[in-house]
């Protein structure tokens, strides 16, 4: 009698080749060129398809697997964060400013990051790639909700929280990473996996969440510490995705080196000028700091970024352009900004303060060569006005740069003393840019650029035409509650309050 035996498990690669690649079909009654219009237009040539590979080689199936157990912890520690009042457990109310301000700018950027990725996962002519993107998109819609759902306890409580969606769309400092984003999504499909693929995923992600993921460790802030951890093992994969589409472009024509080098320039230089503002986070806003953004600069880009460039050498690629001028630029920019940021606090959803004595030492010491002789006689300055009864605010209007949409706060490469500041014409209409990297994006696209939405003009557009207080309620603001000066406000008031009466 026959036996009958069992068939032989799939292997791996069998498994993900049935699984992906044998998901695609040969179009019979449209040509690809019709099917995937968008591969082809950017001057990206592509001879085979299925020369990209997957690294991790995961399937759908094996995909919603991990992310259900990643979900199930997630909550489980969230609940329990709300239950014992976890945000009592922060070591300072300041902290709340870098929270908000990692929500209301960062938290965005990963929605738009889920619609480009299912976009491209449409427009890409390869299945891998598609399945891949697919992931991706998926990854990025859980990495915002996940993040709004950390911060929605806090809401609860404390001020600032409260108008997510106006605050995304209109407040100044939020369209810096929201220009950043949508500039990614109206270029072509190679170009947006470079932006958002490669660029900030594999070569600036570091730099933002784990500086960001350490301080909200050392400042007992678990919520955040949790998303942070769910997340990471998704940006391990974006990140392999990012590197792998970069060098399947450069092994698949020699014509595709000088395009892709653009687009590394540029993307670079956007992804720099936006992680300013997380420089001014980690120096100023965090009660218990990890490290200063020039160390993590040294670290995450310096190091890690020049073994990347080095590694990718051999394709004919280059070190970005800017490269040397942010290096030498992270000694300044975050001072710079938050100098900026404490000027203009009445328009921003977080509080600000003048640094302590304690705070102005450890900046000393991680800025040995610049903090104390061109960045502490401001503070001190301010100080004085503060003591005096007269306190520093600015209520004029920033001037924005056309391009990365911050305040044009940054001074000369090599010359910390001299602002920098650079415009150009076009059409009759003059722009104006914080340094040669923003103006060089602005001249090889300027009709892009030159459509940009600036917060700044809206104050005098309608509804608003020039009213501060109206701004004020268009962009969701609560003059005083949202904002101001951390001593006085209402989030500290109730802050110390609680954990006195949670600790006696």
């Amino acid at each position: 009698m026959d036996m009958q035996t069992l068939a032989p498990k799939l292997g791996i690669k069998e498994r993900y080749r049935l699984l992906t690649r044998d998901l695609g079909w040969a179009p019979s009654y449209q040509p690809k060129e019709a099917l995937f219009p968008y591969t082809r237009y950017e001057g990206i040539k592509i001879h085979d398809w299925d020369k990209w590979e997957d690294p991790f080689r995961l399937t759908m199936d094996a995909y919603w697997k991990y992310q259900a157990e990643k979900e199930r912890k997630y909550y489980a520690i969230l609940d329990a964060h709300a239950q014992n009042n976890g945000h009592l457990n922060i070591t300072d109310g300041r902290y709340l400013t870098a929270l908000k301000l990692f929500i209301q700018a960062i938290s965005p950027g990963e929605y738009a990051a889920h619609k480009g990725f299912a976009r491209i996962g449409r427009e890409f002519e390869g299945v891998g790639t598609q399945i891949a993107c697919q992931m991706q998109s998926l990854d990025e819609i859980r990495h915002a909700q996940t993040q709004i759902h950390a911060a929605s306890n806090y809401n609860k409580f404390y001020n600032g929280f409260h108008a997510f969606a106006d605050g995304r769309d209109r407040i100044w400092y939020t369209s810096v990473p929201r220009s950043f984003f949508d500039d990614a999504m109206s270029g072509g499909p190679f170009e947006f996996i470079t932006a958002i693929g490669f660029a900030f995923e594999y070569v600036l992600t570091n730099l933002l969440f784990v500086p960001f993921m350490s301080g909200a460790a050392y400042n007992g802030d678990m919520a955040t510490v949790t998303f942070g951890f769910s997340a990471q093992s998704d940006e391990a994969r974006h990140m392999t995705l990012g590197l792998e589409c970069i060098k399947f472009m450069l092994e698949q024509d020699p014509d595709n080196l000088p395009i892709v080098q653009g687009w590394l320039d540029k993307w670079f230089w956007r992804g720099m000028r936006m992680l300013t503002l997380v420089g001014a986070m980690m120096d100023y806003m965090l009660p218990k700091r990890v490290m200063s953004w020039k160390e993590a600069w040294e670290i995450y880009g310096v190091e890690n970024g020049g073994a990347l460039f080095r590694d990718l050498a051999r394709y004919g690629i280059r070190v970005p352009k800017g490269w040397e001028v942010a290096t030498e630029a992270a000694d300044h920019v975050s001072h710079q900004l938050m100098l900026g940021l404490y000027q203009w606090s009445y328009g921003t959803a977080f509080h600000a303060w003048i640094p302590s004595d304690e705070d102005m030492a450890w900046l000393s010491k991680k800025y040995p060569d610049t903090f104390d002789r061109y960045y502490r006689p401001r503070w001190e300055h301010i100080k004085a006005m503060e003591q005096a009864g007269t306190p520093y605010a600015n209520f004029g209007l920033a001037k924005l740069c056309q391009t990365c949409q911050l305040p044009e706060v940054f001074t000369e490469p090599g010359d910390p003393t001299r602002h920098c500041y650079r415009d150009t014409l076009y059409r009759g209409e003059k722009f104006h840019f914080c340094s040669d990297g923003c103006k060089d994006i602005f001249l090889a696209e300027p009709e892009k650029f030159a459509q940009a939405w600036l917060p700044m003009n809206q104050l005098f557009a309608a509804p608003n035409f020039g009213d501060l207080a109206k701004w004020m309620e268009w962009v969701g603001l609560q003059p005083g509650v949202d904002n101001g000066d951390y001593s006085v406000s209402e989030d500290r008031a109730n802050f110390e309050a609680w954990r006195h009466k949670a600790s006696a």
